[in-house]
């Protein structure tokens, strides 16, 4: 099954774009599923279906089910339950919901499904969620712990303080499976990420940002969608000249895309009116089927291996558009923790790095090098 995940500035017509490319799918004669919280009521039918999340549904159905299965433990401390009605969603329900949704549009028996995701910078960040969450997870409870359950009830004599319950550890791994799946719907070669912009001053940025935000999490942009494009041929002279204006921007975005980077540009007219209805959608179909096209491979993080000529490993890491102001490294333990301007990740080092020490690191062309010379004391000897 093939996912694409839409996103982009404000304002420039993400929305409108993922329904418009799932409906013409649909009337390709695909099934198609279009996830969206803000898609066209009027959409559906002709082998499209709209699934469209509802964080406050979602919120309270997850809050009630973890209560109750604590419902032993809060009875002990004597804490009154609450009701459904009473619930009102906290900030970041939305996101979960989102990324629940996401993990159910890799199932069904749909053919295609296109995802309307937050603007680009919730986008990103609620990408990199997964990954994150697991980790702390992991950090916190780790699963080597309850296997030790037996022996928690002498491990609290000696701690002087009660072991985690087992419920604890049932809601943890099922979060780590929820999670897991998830990340691994985004991480899948048959998903693919769109951006969809109008060509202005921003429109660089936003595509340098959402190239360097998806590299650090090991994705790759797959198309650009550029939106509203003004008729080049108007003859008043103000509308010409916002035109000229956009398509001098135009001409940066064809640049800085193509054959090399893996990612193509797709134009779309600007309709002279907000679209209304699916026959207005139907005049912003991409000119290529989405389902007959192969997402961007996944970057590749090479360890180059240099000790005949150098003594040294090499991890290459690519981040497309970062500049060395901006960056930053922390080895911590097995992990590498990269910061590249707004973007963090903590990164598992590969087996081979983590009996090895960083020596030096370097930036070349958006080609991140990270020098690690073996440790004598923790590396084979070679007879």
């Amino acid at each position: 099954m093939r996912i694409i995940l839409v996103t982009g500035l404000g304002g420039a017509g993400r929305t409108t774009v993922a329904a418009a490319t799932a409906l013409a799918e649909a009337r390709a004669g695909r099934r198609v599923l279009l996830v969206s919280e803000d898609a066209d009521p009027l959409l559906g039918g002709e082998g499209l279906r709209v699934l469209r999340p509802a964080p406050a549904a979602d919120f309270r159905r997850e809050f009630l089910a973890l209560q109750a299965r604590s419902g032993t433990a809060l009875d002990l401390l004597g804490t009154a339950p609450f009701e459904d009605a009473e619930l009102t969603e906290l900030p970041g329900s939305r996101q979960f919901a989102l990324l629940r949704a996401l993990r159910d549009a890799a199932e069904g028996d749909h053919e295609l499904a296109v995802v309307d995701l937050p603007p680009l910078p919730e986008a990103l960040a609620v990408l990199a969620l997964p990954e994150q969450l697991r980790r702390y997870l992991r950090r916190l409870l780790p699963p080597e712990r309850q296997a030790a359950r037996a022996l928690r009830p002498m491990l609290a004599q000696l701690a002087g303080v009660p072991m985690p319950a087992q419920w604890l550890y049932e809601t943890t791994a099922r979060w780590e499976a929820e999670l897991a799946a998830v990340q691994a719907v985004v991480d899948a070669p048959t998903t693919g990420v769109r951006l969809v912009l109008e060509p202005g001053p921003a429109a660089g940025r936003a595509l340098r940002t959402a190239r360097l935000g998806l590299a650090l999490q090991g994705l790759a942009l797959d198309a650009v969608v550029a939106n509203r494009l003004m008729p080049a041929d108007s003859e008043d002279p103000w509308l010409a000249g916002l035109t000229a204006q956009q398509h001098r921007h135009l001409a940066e975005l064809r640049a800085a895309t193509g054959p090399v980077t893996g990612c193509v540009l797709d134009e779309l007219p600007h309709l002279g009116r907000d679209p209304r209805g699916p026959e207005d959608l139907a005049l912003l179909a991409p000119a290529r089927p989405a389902a007959a096209q192969d997402p961007a491979p996944a970057p590749e993080w090479p360890v180059e291996d240099r000790r005949e000529e150098d003594g040294v490993l090499v991890w290459h890491i690519p981040l497309p558009g970062a500049v060395k102001e901006e960056l930053s490294l922390v080895r911590r333990g097995d992990e590498l923790l990269l910061t590249v301007g707004a973007f963090r990740r903590n990164v598992p080092l590969p087996g081979a790095l983590r009996r090895c020490t960083v020596t030096g690191a370097g930036l070349v062309e958006g080609d991140l090098r990270v020098r690690f010379t073996p440790d004598p004391g923790l590396w084979p000897r070679t007879p």
